[in-house]
């Protein structure tokens, strides 16, 4: 999970939300909202950071909160999310993001700069995501599932193929940071899928490194 800096919301939503009886399931223009949420995620999930598209076969639009049990939030936009599909149609256990949250609550919202994800969460070497949060890391097993088995591997791969290209080249403290703005997206366009765990490492590689 990364931190998600939101942007203006499309003027197709605003718009909307001034029509008289104006809600979610009449609003008529989702592919305006799809294309919002996809740039300013920059073409990652919001909750795994696998890929997305910004059209219905790709990817969801997320209530943080759910419209069911927040009907008032169902056109908030700093409550809308881009998921990816989450693993849709196949069994309970391979579902995750979304399709597996539902209409439960999670206790931290990537889109709330006051929650901080990033700072709330770990990711191992073997490619599981942890938070020292005792509720929150019970909500990313329980709620998104993001410690499904294809998701693990996929974060553990990139990890390892990242760590084995960086041994080879040897890197400088500079070479070092440089990657981490790499990475962590400083330069602009579309972010690496599960391109957290990278920024992750790098983060703690420099911290050991002003330690010394």
């Amino acid at each position: 999970m990364k931190n998600i800096q939101k942007k203006t919301e499309p003027t197709s939503l605003t718009q909307h939300r001034c029509n008289t009886n104006s809600d979610y399931d009449n609003y008529a223009e989702k592919d305006d909202l799809r294309a919002s949420l996809v740039s300013e995620q920059r073409g990652i999930c919001c909750y795994c950071m696998r890929r997305i598209r910004p059209d219905s076969e790709n990817m969801k639009i997320e209530h943080w909160q759910s419209q069911d049990i927040y009907p008032q939030r169902q056109l908030e936009y700093n409550n809308l999310l881009g998921a990816c599909r989450g693993g849709e149609g196949q069994k309970k256990d391979k579902q995750h993001c979304d399709t597996k949250k539902g209409n439960l609550d999670l206790t931290f919202n990537p889109a709330d700069p006051s929650h901080n994800v990033e700072g709330k969460i770990r990711f191992l070497a073997d490619g599981k995501v942890v938070s020292n949060d005792r509720q929150f890391d019970k909500e990313i097993n329980e709620v998104l599932n993001l410690n499904e088995k294809a998701l693990v591997g996929n974060r553990q791969a990139v990890l390892k193929a990242f760590r084995k290209g960086l041994i080879q080249k040897q890197p400088s403290d500079a070479d070092i940071r440089k990657e981490l703005r790499k990475w962590n997206g400083d330069n602009g366009g579309e972010l690496e899928p599960f391109c957290q765990v990278v920024v992750y490492y790098l983060r703690k590689k420099i911290a050991k490194m002003k330690s010394k």
